[in-house]
């Protein structure tokens, strides 16, 4: 007679057994599943880790050999034929991907400072978790000249990165927003490309003398200096705020593409009722690495120094009606055409709520179709012109 645990010989489908599931059954397959997923990160890392070595230390071989003085101008394309002859099933030893992997370590290896010491000094929590989950101490590590932390980039991301940046410290900036906010390619290339790295954390504020210096800086660098507004468009180069925040509101997922990450839309002309009068907050949001809501206000001309004292009112206004217990204090954002700096900082003496002004630029002007009564003009005018030309071609018949 068999034992229960031994495989059955008999044919039969697999099904769902009437056994009794309690709590310690569905724990422990909760955890089988967390393994698992934990099991994935581990194995992806490191894939990509070891390939990114390979990278590396092929771009350092063919600078440190001087393989082209060495072995001739066309070195390069026949290592490049040459594995791929021998790994044919293979990607990424194209001629231009073996020429990135030069440009790789050409870049970095440019400064004094050891590469190891540069990439340390991200403050990237998003990498601690994930060299935690992964539990190995090869992430933890450089090996040899291959710093860890670019283990939880892909090749692609890094190709974007040197292509673009003109420094190791933009690169470093955009490797840790990559691992930190897990940036496609595409996002990456886009915050690049809106030079997110000269804007953020330059927004005129107040946050260092009302807010801790850690949380201080979290919103600068969250909080842009400029932002970019070519998706929307207005019907005329004369508009208001209520137009330009309407072609805002058109599309959402743009301008929380343009805000940045963890930005949440709570709604807009928030209205609130003090006493017997009602106000509406232009924008709201919530921003959940700050842990706290965003007071939005958008003018369509330059700063004035009243746009702070308003903006100073709703502010304090979320605190007291909206802020939860747990919530960090909330920060006020005006967003404006242009401003002076000097106007800025005197408007923001005697104010302790926190609060940024930054500039908008780029949006589109409607082209304005022709009206029915000018298409109907149009039309009589060419009819007109094309009876004049039949009446000329049959007098000079």
């Amino acid at each position: 007679m068999k034992e229960e645990n031994e495989i059955s010989e008999l044919p039969r489908m697999v099904k769902s057994h009437d056994i009794r599931i309690d709590g310690e059954y569905a724990e422990w397959i909760a955890e089988l599943k967390h393994r698992y997923r934990s099991a994935q990160v581990k194995a992806s890392v490191r894939v990509n880790a070891e390939k990114l070595l390979f990278n590396w230390e092929l771009g350092r071989d063919l600078v440190q050999k001087k393989a082209e003085e060495r072995w001739g101008a066309g070195v390069v394309e026949q290592v490049s034929l040459d594995l791929q002859h021998e790994f044919p099933n293979a990607d990424g030893f194209s001629t231009t991907n073996l020429w990135y992997m030069k440009q790789w370590y050409l870049f970095y290896s440019q400064e004094d400072t050891k590469l190891q010491q540069l990439v340390g000094e991200i403050p990237s929590s998003k990498l601690q978790q994930i060299v935690a989950e992964t539990d190995s101490q090869k992430l933890q590590q450089p090996v040899g000249e291959f710093p860890a932390p670019f283990a939880c980039v892909p090749w692609g991301h890094h190709i974007a990165i040197i292509s673009k940046c003109k420094s190791v410290d933009e690169a470093l900036f955009y490797i840790d927003k990559t691992i930190e906010q897990g940036m496609s390619r595409a996002a990456l290339v886009n915050c690049i490309k809106a030079n997110l790295y000269e804007h953020q954390g330059k927004i005129l504020n107040n946050f260092a003398e009302h807010m801790p210096a850690l949380q201080s800086k979290l919103v600068q660098e969250v909080l842009k200096e400029n932002y970019d507004f070519g998706f929307a468009t207005v019907n005329h180069e004369i508009y208001n705020e209520q137009e330009l925040e309407d072609a805002l509101s058109k599309s959402v997922t743009d301008l929380l593409l343009e805000l940045g990450t963890g930005f949440a839309f709570i709604g807009r002309q928030k209205e609130l009722i003090a006493g017997d009068t009602t106000r509406k907050i232009d924008l709201l949001f919530y921003h959940i690495r700050l842990r706290c809501y965003v007071v939005c206000e958008l003018k369509a001309k330059a700063f004035e120094p009243e746009f702070a004292g308003k903006l100073n009112f709703y502010v304090n206004a979320v605190d007291d009606l909206l802020k939860a217990e747990d919530d960090n204090p909330t920060i006020g954002l005006l967003i404006c055409s242009d401003m002076n700096k000097a106007d800025v900082q005197w408007s923001f003496r005697g104010i302790s709520t926190p609060m940024g002004v930054a500039t908008y630029n780029n949006v589109r002007i409607k082209d304005m179709l022709p009206t029915q009564e000018q298409l109907k003009e149009r039309m009589e005018l060419l009819q007109k012109e094309m009876r004049e030309t039949k009446r000329l071609m049959k007098a000079n018949k």
